[in-house]
Parts: C-alpha cells; sequence; structure tokens
C-alpha cells in the first residue's frame, strides 16, 4: 500500500515530468495532417517536396515535426524506407558545414573512406551523386528538416538551398525539404533560381490565444496518469485530477490564465508558468493563491527592478529624459537638454541634489552602460559627448512604477515624476 506522503512526492513528480518531457502538440490538426501526408508521400510514393512552416518563436513548429516524426516511427515506416537529416542555420553556419553535416547523418563518408571531406565542390558533386542514385522503388527517401531556414538563405549564392530544391523536383531522389522560420518575409529572401525551385508551399502555424485552448492545455498538463517509473495509488489519482478539474473551473483561476495568455501566448511561457507553481507545492493540492501569486511574480517588470537599483541622480535624469520624451513626443535628446532640465528641477525644489556636472555626466554614462539610454546612430563619433544625441529606451510607465516602489526616496523626486511636464 502506497502511503500518503510517497503519494504526494510521487505527483509532483509526475507533473514535473509531465511539463519537461511533454512533447504534445495541441491544435492546427489540418497542417499537422498536411505535413505527415507530405512526408509519408515521400517514403511510400516516392514523391519529392518541399515546404515551408513559419510561425512566430515558441508557436510549436519544432514540437509539431517532433510529433509527427515520432509517429511515422511507431509506423516502422520512416526507418525502414527512408533517412532523417537534421540542419539547423545556428549550427551550420555555412554550406560546407552543412554538406558535413549532411553526409555524416546519411552515413556517406564510409563509401568513399573518409574522402568525401574534400574540397565543397567533391563534397556537393558527391552528394548530389548519392541522391541521384537509383530509383523511386531501389532508392530511400530523404527528409531534410532545416531549422532556422532563413540564416541558409544568406549563405553564399544560396547553393546548398538551390541543389536542394533543384533535387526534389527530379524524378529520381525521393526528397522531402521542409524549412522551419520564424520570418514571414523569408520568400523574400530566396534568390530568382532558387524561389523557381520552391514549390512554394507553406503552413502557418500562429499560435493559439484562446482562453479554451489554455485550460485545456492546463488541464492536460496538470493530470496525473500512472507510469511504471512513478506509481501512485488510485485513490490519490482520482482525488488530484478532481481537484484540478474543480480548480481550473474557478473564475479566480480563469482570470489568472487569461492575464496570463494576454501577457505571453507562448507554450514556453505557460510551462514555465505551471512548473514554477508545481516546484513550490509543499503538499498535495492547489490553491487559488499559488496561481495569483505565480501571476504577480510573472508580471514582476525586470527593467523596473533595474532602475531601483539606480542612484537618486540617475533616476533624476531619467526622470528629465521622460518629461522631456512627453513634451517633444519622443525626440532624441543631448546631455545638455537633460541637465539643463535637472538643474532647472534643482534650483526649483531641492539644493540637497544639487551637484558637479562631471558627476552627472558619469551618471549619465553609467545610464548608457546600463542600456537605459542607447546613442543615435550616425556621424556623432566626432561630436562632443554632451552634444550627442540619445534616445530613452524606458518605458515612462516602467519610470513612474519604480519611482512608486523605490524606498526612501526624496518626496520632492516623487512628486516631479508623477508631475505634470515641465
Amino acid at each position: 500500500m502506497v502511503s500518503p506522503e510517497t503519494d504526494s512526492k510521487n505527483i509532483k513528480l509526475c507533473l514535473k515530468r509531465n511539463l519537461l518531457n511533454n512533447s504534445e502538440f495541441f491544435g492546427h490538426s489540418s497542417e499537422r495532417n498536411q505535413i505527415e501526408g507530405l512526408i509519408e508521400r515521400t517514403i511510400k510514393f516516392g514523391e519529392s517536396n518541399s515546404a515551408l512552416i513559419i510561425g512566430p518563436r515558441s508557436s510549436g513548429k519544432t514540437t509539431l515535426i517532433n510529433e509527427i516524426i515520432d509517429n511515422l516511427q511507431r509506423k516502422k515506416s520512416l526507418e525502414k524506407d527512408s533517412i532523417l537529416v537534421r540542419l539547423n542555420g545556428l549550427i551550420h553556419t555555412d554550406d560546407k558545414l552543412s554538406l558535413k553535416g549532411i553526409t555524416y547523418q546519411m552515413q556517406l563518408e564510409n563509401v568513399v573512406d573518409g574522402k568525401v571531406f574534400g574540397t565543397f565542390a567533391e563534397n556537393l558533386s558527391f552528394l548530389l551523386a548519392c541522391l541521384r542514385t537509383g530509383d523511386k522503388r531501389s532508392s530511400k527517401s530523404v527528409i531534410f528538416i532545416l531549422e532556422e531556414f532563413d540564416l541558409f538563405c544568406f549563405h553564399h549564392n544560396q547553393t546548398l538551398l538551390y541543389n536542394l530544391f533543384d533535387v526534389s523536383q527530379s524524378a529520381q531522389a525521393p526528397i522531402c525539404v521542409l524549412g522551419v522560420t520564424c520570418r514571414l518575409d523569408v520568400i523574400e529572401l530566396l534568390e530568382k533560381r532558387v524561389k523557381s525551385r520552391f514549390s512554394h508551399r507553406q503552413f502557418f502555424l500562429l499560435p493559439d490565444n484562446s482562453l479554451d485552448s489554455a485550460l485545456k492545455r492546463i488541464q492536460n498538463y496538470l493530470t496525473v496518469r500512472q507510469k511504471p517509473d512513478c506509481k501512485i495509488s488510485s485513490s490519490a489519482q482520482n482525488k488530484w485530477n478532481a481537484s484540478v478539474k474543480a480548480l481550473l473551473g474557478d473564475k479566480k483561476v480563469v482570470n489568472v490564465i487569461q492575464r496570463l495568455i494576454d501577457i505571453d501566448v507562448s507554450e514556453r511561457a505557460l510551462k514555465i508558468f505551471l512548473f514554477n507553481i508545481v516546484c513550490k507545492m509543499k503538499e498535495v493540492g492547489l490553491s487559488v493563491n499559488m496561481f495569483q501569486n505565480q501571476l504577480s511574480e510573472f508580471e514582476t517588470d525586470e527593467v523596473v527592478l533595474t532602475l531601483q537599483d539606480l542612484t537618486v541622480l540617475e533616476l533624476c535624469l531619467l526622470i528629465s529624459m521622460k518629461h522631456h520624451y512627453e513634451i517633444y513626443e519622443g525626440q532624441s535628446m543631448n546631455f545638455e537638454m537633460v541637465f539643463a532640465r535637472y538643474m532647472k528641477f534643482v534650483k526649483t525644489n531641492s539644493n540637497l541634489l544639487s551637484v558637479p556636472k562631471s558627476v552627472v555626466m558619469k551618471a549619465w554614462e553609467h545610464l548608457e552602460y546600463l542600456q537605459l539610454i542607447s546613442m543615435v546612430s550616425g556621424g556623432q563619433t566626432k561630436t562632443q559627448k554632451e552634444y550627442r544625441f540619445f534616445n530613452l529606451l524606458v518605458m515612462p510607465s516602467q519610470i513612474n512604477e519604480a519611482v512608486k516602489k523605490t524606498q526612501d526616496l526624496p518626496t520632492e523626486v516623487v512628486q516631479w515624476a508623477i508631475s505634470s511636464y515641465t
């Protein structure tokens, strides 16, 4: 018999594994079926294809492909009748590295006793010869997955893309080229000759920001299932799953989830949010307060935390820039403009904050070092540093919030920050 303490420990372990190892893709069933059908036709019938999967970061593009690949591997068709080649634009930064990656994954280097790693031309001719060998019935199909596809567009002459798309139009070499990218304008990056050989088949994966979808995904992550390495008593399992269902029906929790997806709709953010809650769970059971407290931490602005650590002088300079930004509708400003506005405040309100101009310049340089302000690009290197124009990289609302949260700040500074333009 499993003790309650063991159940509690195993439930927490099971939930962590759900969040860390769960690769299930939610939604976009139409796109998933079409992409899987595309790969299956290449494997079974030797039909060459090419396509792009486009969507913002964390929209599930790679998760979708991995789920399709896993599904095909369970059918035994992928390993038996095809070769899977994965490339990443962040790793394979030029065509030579890409070709080495392809020949290694296709296990072609042994065919020529290691001589395949010669010149780029030798690599390319050898690869194309291997892809074109045989026919639909005798040769294995090759599935190419190009992560960060847009980076391959910046390779010299786009030679690799040109040849892959060119081979995909050949009747002798059954290959499927799938590009994964977050750039919506990726087609415009292709050269004319490459574009003419691409099928122009595109799948757009936009994140589902509906509340119902988020609640279903959360319930899936927080549902406990029996696993060989994580045994939980049936009564504890049923009690837990019922409590999760009841909790997700609570209006306060629903409001928290709605706020969360308003901030960040990505699956990654949702998993991190839930994982932090599970890690803080000391005993079996989740509460509304746990969700609300985690949301408060999630909403914490790191920029505001940085502003709270500034000196009073540095914060005053940012307030000066904030007022300038609001008066002149976002125009750039130089040190002299900000210093003049700061000195006007000092003379009017507080002589205690009067400091030498050189000290104020040091504070200004520290703000630049912290990347809270940035110099306007273009032809200012010969200009005296007092007259170089800068942009404010902090939102006025962030400055106001930091002023409210900073302890022991002079009352004059607080009133100046929230006052109308001066």
